[in-house]
């Protein structure tokens, strides 16, 4: 075989791999644009916030102790524990179920039944603030997050694309594993949105907010329901990029390579966002891989983007999206 195919092969296998994480991201804009018609800009700061608050508590350090420090002219740091992995995620769950309450009390129950941009712009102050408040709450430094999930080359991929091809394919842990959690969490949420009777409740709150509320349905459970979702969605990410990468401000960035993801699978379909997801990793890989050498490289930085606009000219709604047609 080729020495190009089975390197395309490789290069194939791993696109499929980032193209999982950039899903992961899209799903928590699919959440909340389903329940509230609202495009969240704060998503990939919400996948930061998590990160910065798991590997806070994991290290026990004290929130706000720089501030604290400056105020007081003391010098406390740590609580000089550390908390297992597990219970540092169900703790930090807890914070972002806090957080979704708080943005919907203090924010969004304000604006029911404003115009969309309204409410996008509500999420862009969201972001900015979130992200401040966080540098605040746990300090600006990178952070290392570990959370024991393994990382590296995968030894029995490497063994057997080798003793099949004789090029032992480099295929990382992590990945797999962040592929694993992908799919349960959209087997899980497909049939949460479609199935239950507060995913259906969900759906009718984002086509007509004063229709819902006349039937019955809380909005302000609904939109803590789901900016909680969104939040445990940011949260795997959170984890996922923060391990890859480790926990820093260019984590909040994902969000702007999610947005190919979005245009492509649509903004209202779960599964969309992750086969979106799958056709962003997989195209800018491949892209880079067979047309990058000729062009000087570098075509990932902007590949997505440009797939997204052809999308837009030609299906403004994705592949799964649901066409809106609207009256004039």
């Amino acid at each position: 075989m080729p020495e190009q195919l089975i390197w395309g092969m490789e290069v194939f296998l791993n696109g499929l791999m980032s193209g999982v994480l950039y899903a992961l991201v899209a799903l928590g804009f699919v959440l909340i644009f389903k329940a509230s018609g609202i495009f969240n800009f704060a998503q990939g700061v919400l996948a930061l916030f998590a990160a910065m608050t798991l590997v806070g508590i994991m290290d026990g350090q004290v929130p706000f102790s720089n501030l604290i420090n400056a105020v007081f002219g003391t010098e406390i740091y740590s609580f000089g524990w550390h908390v297992p992995a597990l219970a540092a995620i169900l703790l930090t769950m807890v914070v972002m179920v806090a957080l979704a309450w708080a943005v919907n009390y203090f924010i969004f129950r304000h604006l029911v039944g404003q115009e969309p941009i309204i409410l996008f712009m509500a999420t862009i102050g969201l972001a900015y603030f979130l992200e401040g408040f966080g540098d605040i709450m746990w300090g600006a430094d990178i952070k290392n997050l570990d959370v024991g999930l393994p990382q590296g080359i995968n030894a029995t991929i490497d063994e057997v694309t080798y003793n099949i091809f004789g090029y032992g394919f480099f295929i990382d842990n992590l990945d797999l594993w962040a592929t694993a959690v992908a799919a349960l969490l959209v087997i899980a949420l497909v049939i949460f949105a479609q199935y239950s009777k507060h995913g259906r409740a969900m759906r009718a709150v984002a086509d007509d907010h004063q229709a819902a509320l006349s039937v019955g349905v809380s909005l302000n459970f609904i939109w803590v329901m789901v900016w909680s979702l969104a939040g445990f969605v940011a949260l795997v990410a959170g984890i996922m990029w923060g391990t890859k990468s480790g926990v820093q401000f260019s984590l909040s960035l994902i969000a702007l390579k999610a947005l190919p993801v979005l245009m492509l699978g649509g903004f209202t379909s779960i599964p969309g966002a992750i086969v979106g997801g799958l056709i962003i990793g997989v195209g800018e890989k491949l892209f880079e891989f067979s047309v990058g050498p000729m062009v000087g490289g570098a075509t990932e930085n902007w590949f997505a983007y440009v797939l997204a606009l052809i999308f837009l000219v030609f299906r403004p709604q994705g592949l799964f999206g649901e066409k809106i047609i609207e009256r004039v």
